[in-house]
């Protein structure tokens, strides 16, 4: 008996041996990907079904994967630009042969709270190719959406390094704040500057109202959702990219060198008129002038480099991504002293508990350094000053004057002697500054250390898990830190107080100023989702709430004297305490409530109709008006699914839609409504009275769109219509003087339209071993103010104004039509007055009502800042282990207000000039279209046509060439998936007619900003 149960026995285990190594041995399968043309297809990622086990086609098209054991045995192919395929492998071959899809119906987009199929969307929605949008080697993620969207205008306000980014979505629909609403996993944002563009694993921008209307007051300006890279299972991967580059300065004007200078101030010395021997006269025979290039002696070279981990992989049950990257970007400006740094490192996490409940959090912590220098022209104008300053005088002083000192060596007042602060240099050239000490001298630096992220628990309910319930927790932490020390330097001109006698004239006395400041937004979100298909008919609706609590504090100081200025002593405690001692502190908060709700129905993937219904309520109104409702309804026609379209083979996809809705804007002061008050010495004041009735902007936006592809979607085109109106904008309306000296009180008066038409264009080929594809965007925008406030029926800028049937801040002043020639000319022309302050070689302007005179009332509408068409052209291409990336992109109908022009070329000051001067005026018949040179007004002191100069681009942004070894390190099996080498370069080529550094920037009136600068990108990205 013992006997037969050791035989049994040993059966057993024979059987479970036998079996288990069944189950559990390995299979290699082994095949060939083609296209529908039978051309092998490289680099297809072959992945086993519910694993992170993969590989991909080698040159000729060829895979080899080996199976894990007690899985899945299906394989999923995909490749860019085709249809995926998952086969089951019931042997050791399996040959696949894919076909093109340029536009993956199926692919799912992140729309917020929830997503769709591409194909079901029936609102206005745009998004990036991410792995295309990564090879623009840009540091913000902002940067990536320029050129890729259709209607999304995103401009780089400098080139200085860790300057911000604009973003504009279907142009500008108010006064106060145009910029969108981000939304990073769930939790919103009005900054992404601390996002690592490698983090990103798809970005969306919702442009009308049927899609951004779930957000309700926040969306006005439109609503770009982001989501990070989340973790695989099974599987770990490891990539490292990091690449290095140079940056240099382009589209430098030509500035007058010594000589030419100088003739230039004699001329202009006669040309006024001025009685007595002309003072460059002798200044032309000075043996100790300098020959300075100002411009080669501020800019050099800069340098950026980046580095990025990242790894993530875990099990069915948990799944992790890590990864850490450093960015730093040392300027074009001369010294160190505009350079941006940023640390980052995030951890996100996620884990099935069960097959119905999910966790998991996403946490990015964020270290940013910008050392800042005054990038638009304002003071102390360290490119400004760069233009301005003559070329007579040296960089440097010689260590033989009297005046030299190792810490200050640099020139400052023109030929300064002696320390003769009255009459000690040189009258005949204008005292600005040196820009190289400027430069030298620079320290304003600013820190921001940020944690942003998010922890969810979702809960799947009812049989087919149709009802999902889902929380999540939002944090935002900044904590901001900024620190300028203000050193003394230049020469003594005998200004300043009593008690800082003998100090230079920049920065007299020097200083400390410092700020520290924090800002909290907790957001808490809850929504109930429920899915469900039968027969033909699809519905998901959806419901939630959202809490957003912002508190925000400041605390500032300076101080002034310091005996000891090393960084040592930088400090509020080492500053003078006798006099200009200043501290300041504020606070502020505001909170947000919501409801809302979805419903998307879908009938035989035909027929789509879509509505959302957002109610906020937030603190920045009074009571009477907190809450503001905000509806959004759209519908879709697939028509191409239709009985009678069957045969019309050449159209794969033809859909119809159409939306309308109303959305928020809340973005405005905390305490607009309230009643302010100050104190005024021993009494309280009111400073502002408020409005109660304040209540919200709207924007009531309608679209129409269409979808075709065509050739089974290898071309497809996108087009929109819209009309979006904002009303109840926010205007400062002055009150009577009898009320008081208050500030204005806010009230809603405010209409403006933007209407515009955005068409976007794909074609790809994937049909031989040359593969590429062309992204084409384009858009119009006319924006136009409907209406304004009786009281208040003109806003006047510095050279802008905003009225009704105008768009917003269009420069305002006269019109040039030429020079005046000679006296005659004038006296004709100028009849209406006896005597004219007019001089031949003056600018002559147009006389728009006829009377005979120059006066305000000849002024009109001479330009605008808001852009007419923007557009972009992305072009991909690969062969074999080669690929090629190219974006361009401008835009087109946009002024710009050259300040820069006026005083160089134009001042009556003896600054520089631009070689453009020598084709100025200078006798009868040799110029009509630039004046006279003249220390006296030769007309543009006047706001005019003459500065408005067109500042449309057309610019090739970005070009990239890589090459990948992953075909070559498969075959060694060295543990490497792939090493990709590329180089890139950035800002290649621009064409425009604007003269001034760069054409691309957000600001209407150019001091001298800090260009961006042409870049050439070296770096290697490898796979593990």
């Amino acid at each position: 008996m013992k006997k037969n149960r050791r035989i049994y026995a040993l059966l057993v285990f024979l059987f479970l041996a036998v079996s288990g190594f069944t189950s559990y041995a390995q299979t290699k399968i082994t095949g060939k990907v083609t296209d529908e043309t039978n051309q092998p297809l490289p680099g297809v990622v072959v992945m086993q079904a519910n694993t992170q086990n993969k590989t991909s086609t080698d040159g000729n098209g060829v895979y080899v994967l080996t199976l894990q054991a007690g899985a899945s045995q299906s394989l999923t192919f995909t490749y860019i630009g085709y249809t995926p395929v998952t086969l089951t492998a019931t042997g050791g071959n399996l040959n696949v042969a894919l076909k093109p899809s340029s536009q993956s119906l199926d692919e799912v987009v992140v729309l917020g709270y929830t997503s769709q199929k591409k194909a079901s969307i029936t609102g206005a929605v745009g998004s990036v190719n991410m792995e295309d949008a990564e090879k623009r080697r840009v540091p913000d993620v902002a940067q990536v959406l320029q050129g890729q969207v259709a209607g999304v205008a995103v401009t780089q306000s400098t080139g200085a390094p860790g300057d911000p980014i604009t973003i504009r979505i279907r142009g500008e629909g108010t006064i106060g704040n145009n910029s969108p609403l981000f939304i990073v996993d769930g939790v919103p944002s009005r900054d992404i500057s601390f996002l690592n563009t490698n983090d990103i694993k798809s970005l969306t921008v919702l442009k009308d109202a049927s899609a951004a209307a779930i957000y309700g007051s926040r969306a006005s300006a439109g609503v770009i959702v982001i989501t990070t890279k989340q973790g695989s299972a099974n599987k770990t991967n490891i990539e490292v990219n990091y690449f290095n580059g140079i940056q240099q300065v382009t589209n430098l004007p030509t500035m007058l060198n010594t000589t030419q200078y100088l003739d230039k101030l004699q001329e202009a010395w006669n040309n006024a008129g001025y009685t007595g021997t002309n003072p460059y006269n002798a200044e032309k025979t000075r043996t100790d002038l300098a020959n300075t290039d100002w411009l080669d002696e501020l800019f050099e070279t800069g340098h950026s480099q980046s580095a990025q981990v990242s790894a993530n992989g875990g099990s069915e049950k948990v799944q992790y991504l890590l990864s850490g990257g450093f960015y730093k970007q040392d300027g074009i400006v001369i010294f160190n002293n505009d350079q941006y740094k940023r640390v980052n490192f995030r951890a996100n996490i996620n884990a099935n508990l069960t097959d119905r409940f999910k966790i998991g959090t996403n946490l990015q912590i964020s270290n940013e350094a910008q050392d800042a220098l005054s990038s638009k022209g304002d003071a102390p104008g360290v490119i400004r000053h760069a233009f301005l300053r003559p070329p007579v005088i040296p960089v440097y002083k010689s260590p033989n004057d009297p005046t030299y000192s190792p810490s200050n060596p640099f020139t400052d007042l023109p030929f300064y002697k002696n320390n003769n602060q009255s009459t000690g240099w040189d009258q005949n050239f204008e005292r600005s500054q040196n820009p190289v000490a400027l430069a030298f001298y620079s320290n304003d630096k600013r820190n921001t250390f940020r944690t942003f992220g998010n922890a969810y628990g979702e809960y799947s309910f009812l049989k087919d898990k149709e009802l999902t319930f889902r929380t999540n927790l939002g944090v935002d932490l900044l904590f901001r830190h900024n620190k300028a020390f203000l050193q003394n330097f230049g020469d003594d001109d005998g200004g300043g107080s009593a008690l800082d006698a003998g100090q230079g004239r920049i920065n007299r006395p020097n200083g400390l100023n410092e700020e520290r400041g924090q800002e909290t937004n907790f957001t808490w979100n809850n929504t109930l989702n429920y899915v469900k298909t039968f027969n033909k008919h699809s519905l998901s609706a959806l419901i939630g709430s959202e809490y957003i609590s912002n508190k925000a504090d400041a605390i500032s100081a300076s101080r002034r004297r310091y005996d000891y200025t090393s960084g040592t002593f930088q400090y509020i405690d080492f500053g003078g305490t006798a006099n200009d001692l200043f501290n300041g502190g504020s606070g502020a908060e505001w909170s947000l409530f919501s409801l809302f709700g979805s419903v998307n129905y879908n009938y035989d993937n035909k027929y789509f109709l879509t509505g959302n219904l957002r109610g906020d309520a937030s603190s920045r109104f009074a009571e009477n008006n907190r809450w503001g409702y905000f509806p959004s309804v759209s519908a879709g026609w697939k028509i191409s699914s239709e009985d009678f379209m069957k045969n019309v083979t050449a159209i794969s996809d033809l859909k119809l839609r159409a939306s309308y809705g109303k959305l928020g804007n809340q973005e405005i002061d905390n305490y607009a409504y309230l009643t302010l008050i100050r104190k005024d010495g021993d009494k309280y004041v009111t400073d502002r009275y408020g409005n109660p009735d304040l209540k919200w902007e709207t924007t009531t936006q309608t679209n129409i769109g269409l979808d075709l592809g065509m050739f089974k979607n290898s071309l497809y085109l996108s087009v929109d219509y819209f009309i979006k109106n904002t009303s109840g904008i926010l205007l400062p309306i002055s009150l009577p003087k009898f009320v008081g000296d208050v500030k204005p009180t806010y009230v809603n008066a405010g209409e403006v339209q933007n209407k515009g038409l955005e068409v976007a264009l794909t074609y790809t080929n994937n049909n031989h071993a040359f593969k590429y594809s062309i992204n084409g965007n384009i858009a119009t925008l006319t924006n136009e103010v409907k209406k304004l406030h009786p009281n208040l029926p003109s806003i006047i800028g510095q050279v802008s104004r905003t009225e009704v049937g105008h768009s917003l801040n269009e420069f305002y002043g006269y019109q040039m039509v030429g020079i005046y020639q000679n006296t005659s000319e004038i006296n004709s022309y100028l009849f209406g007055s006896a005597t004219h302050d007019e001089k031949p070689g003056d600018i002559k302007f147009a006389d728009l009502n006829g009377d005979g005179i120059i006066n305000d009332n000849d002024r009109t509408y001479i330009g605008s800042n808001i852009p007419k068409l923007t557009y972009g052209l992305n072009l991909n291409g690969s062969y074999k282990g080669f690929d090629l990336s190219v974006l361009v992109q401008g835009v087109q109908g946009i002024d710009r207000y050259n300040q820069l022009k006026q005083i160089i070329d134009y001042d009556t000051r003896p600054f520089n000039y631009t070689d453009a001067v020598l084709g100025s005026w200078h006798g009868e018949g040799t110029s009509n279209t630039i004046p006279r040179v003249s220390f006296t007004d030769n007309g543009s002191s006047k706001v005019s046509s003459v500065f408005i100069e067109d500042a449309s681009y057309l610019r090739i942004k970005n070009v990239e060439l890589g090459y990948s070894f992953g075909t070559m390190l498969k075959k060694l099996n060295l543990g490497v998936q792939n090493v990709r080498f590329y180089v890139s370069g950035q800002n290649l080529w621009t064409k425009t007619k604007y003269t001034g550094l760069d054409p691309e920037t957000v600001d209407a009136i150019d001091y001298g900003t800090y260009p961006q600068s042409r870049a050439f990108l070296f770096g290697v990205n490898v796979k593990f």
